[in-house]
């Protein structure tokens, strides 16, 4: 089980580090001029967000249940 638990982290971990190199590259976060006009994310950059969101949500998931005093 606990290894188990750690490959998960390991494979999450590369996927998030994947996702956020591919966020950088995206054209929409280039511009980082603080006096243009609001605006949301959409199609592909909006995705990459939220999945960002999850896997990192998953991941600090399963760094606090490796944590438990039971492993």
């Amino acid at each position: 089980m606990e290894t188990a638990l750690f490959f998960a982290m390991i494979i999450l971990s590369v996927v998030l580090m994947g996702l956020v190199v591919v966020q950088a590259r995206t054209p929409g976060m280039a511009n980082r001029d603080s006096g243009s006009i609001n605006r949301t994310r959409r199609g592909l950059e909006k995705t990459l967000h939220q999945a960002t969101i999850v896997v990192t949500s998953l991941f600090l998931l399963l760094a606090l249940i490796a944590g438990l005093p039971i492993f």
